[in-house]
């Protein structure tokens, strides 16, 4: 039963208003004394040619003697209505555990497509601490709408093209060791690219050395070609261990190469709707217009750019999936790109162009410490999930906690911490990354929220045996049991908002708080004492049940996996 929507729709036949006018006038009022609902009545006032204040009493005397609600506060123009709270916690708790891990879950995107782009790295080159904001916030998103009833796709968009690769190749056919390659792939790629900028400086006409390269490559040259897969292979391999550990997948690894031959198309299209201007000898699209620089579309020399792959990326996802979204998990310092294609594709005359949606995320910032492949600072992402591990198993093991596989869940909690930090604010604000922060298992954390299911898993396991699953929840009723339950019933609401807005956090800030009134409730409502008559302490436990259930969920659309002890 959803008490709201009972409510809603009582008003519905006592006023005569729409129902979906009164959906949009109830609130939550901001302090729980004032009640769990407030309706205005202020626009019946016309309607009913009445004050509000006695549409309201008159309203609440209507009201009285509904089972579901405890009693009704008319003040001023406003009604307060206040839930049985034994009606409230028996419905949701039965509800909540019947329904188990689909708790939460809606078909609102049913026979929908959304599509996600996210973590992109550059092949050949690292996969640093700085990819990680995008691969946590698009993996979050696809989970979420997945929870939703979406057809979602995870697509990384590789970026396996461009000059970088004439780079490497010179730099591979002059300093590359294929033994030391073969055994290191990615930090001996590095290596020998960072070289070649450094050499470059001292020989420009290396860069022209460069260029060649990958016009052959662009040509389809046979050694450039076997060369460049060769990196693209190698770096997949390392790549996937690193998802692997993140739990991440996806369904498509095409990147920019596999566009490379759709993109005359795109420069047709764009040419018969007149829509190419020139300008010192480039192809562009003029946006001036829109107060912005015109979109790139073939350089003077005739080649390409990201714009113009992008745009073919866009025409051919159109095409294969007939999304219904179609996002870009890519940091802000691009969303002036995005506008420029999005722009770009609405002027051709792609109507589904609004159905692109580009989100950003800050940046990531280590101490000390900045980030650049071309001159080999960078912070590889698999050492620092590594040392996340390390680090959590050492706390483990001077906090003496015994634990059936320590491997286990330090890697758990080790991974999970960096994914709950990327993802505990806003995506655009950027992360500060510090160890003490993330490691905390008393504040706002992954390790705070993994200790408060593993508590809730190691009640009921000290209950084995009783039989609570046709509890009297009408025996649990406290103050501290109700807001609990409250906020056991927003769950698919969280969801919800987390997907309108594509924001992840707000999962995150539902389960730390979800957490935080669950540690009240069983240091408040003792469970397994034993001056706590049987009855009580079922009703208790079937809480402690179902809330277990919805903090393994939330967290599991953040991409973190619980631990069953701590």
């Amino acid at each position: 039963m959803d008490f709201k929507e009972h409510i809603v729709k009582k008003l519905a036949e006592l006023t005569g208003l729409e129902q979906s006018a009164i959906e949009k006038a109830v609130e939550t009022p901001p302090d729980e004394k004032l009640g769990d609902l407030a309706f205005p009545c202020f626009p019946l006032a016309k309607v009913l040619r009445k004050a509000p204040p006695l549409i309201a009493q008159e309203l609440a005397a209507q009201l009285s003697s509904d089972e579901l609600i405890d009693h009704i506060d008319a003040v001023g123009g406003y009604l307060n209505f206040f839930y049985n709270r034994a009606a409230f916690i028996t419905d949701t708790v039965n509800a909540a555990r019947d329904a188990g891990d689909n708790w939460g879950r809606s078909d609102m995107g049913a026979g929908k497509t959304i599509l996600v782009e996210y973590s992109s790295p550059n092949i050949a080159k690292p996969f640093h601490i700085g990819h990680l904001f995008s691969t946590a916030v698009g993996n979050s998103l696809a989970r979420i709408y997945k929870f939703l009833g979406y057809n979602v796709q995870s697509l990384n968009h590789l970026g396996d093209w461009g000059t970088q690769f004439g780079k490497l190749i010179s730099a591979y056919k002059r300093w590359g060791d294929p033994a030391l390659i073969e055994k290191n792939p990615i930090k001996e790629l590095l290596k020998i690219y960072v070289k070649f900028h450094e050499e470059a400086e001292k020989h420009p006409e290396l860069e022209d050395e460069a260029r060649e390269y990958f016009k052959k490559l662009e040509d389809g040259d046979d050694e450039t070609t076997a060369l460049w897969k060769y990196f693209k292979d190698q770096s997949l391999v390392e790549f996937k261990r690193v998802y692997d550990m993140l739990g991440v997948e996806f369904d498509s690894y095409n990147g920019e190469a596999f566009y490379s031959d759709k993109m005359d198309e795109v420069v047709q299209i764009l040419r018969d709707k007149g829509l190419l201007v020139e300008s010192d000898g480039a192809q562009v699209v003029d946006l001036s217009d829109m107060n912005m620089p015109p979109c790139i579309i073939l350089k003077s020399d005739g080649a390409t750019i990201y714009a113009t792959r992008d745009i073919a990326a866009a025409l051919y996802r159109h095409r294969t999936y007939n999304f219904d979204k179609n996002i870009y998990v890519v940091g802000l310092p691009q969303s002036l790109h995005f506008r420029q294609i999005f722009e770009t594709m609405k002027r051709a005359g792609w109507e589904w162009s609004k159905d692109c949606v580009h989100v950003g995320f800050g940046l990531v910032k280590l101490p000390g410490k900045a980030m650049s492949t071309r001159h080999g600072d960078v912070v590889f992402l698999e050492d620092v999930l590594n040392e996340s591990i390390e680090k959590t198993r050492e706390i483990i093991i001077n906090n003496g906690s015994a634990v059936n596989d320590i491997d286990d869940v330090s890697k758990k909690i080790g991974i999970g911490a960096i994914l709950y930090t990327f993802l505990k604010n806003s995506r655009e604000k950027d992360i500060v990354f510090s160890w003490d922060t993330m490691l905390d298992f008393d504040g706002e954390s992954a390790p705070y929220c993994m200790y408060g299911y593993a508590r809730g898993r190691s009640i009921l396991r000290k209950a084995a045996g009783i039989d609570f699953s046709n509890a009297d929840l009408s025996k649990s009723v406290s103050d501290d049991a109700y807001m609990l339950v409250k906020q056991l019933n927003d769950f698919g609401d969280a969801v919800k908002d987390a997907a309108a807005k594509n924001e992840p956090f707000y999962i995150n800030r539902y389960v730390t708080n979800l957490v935080k009134m669950f540690n009240k409730f069983y240091n408040t409502n003792p469970i397994m004492r034993s001056d706590v008559d049987e009855e009580t302490k079922k009703a208790r436990l079937a809480i402690v049940d179902a809330t277990c259930t919805v903090i393994k969920s939330a967290l599991a659309l953040l991409g973190i996996e619980v631990v069953e002890s701590m």
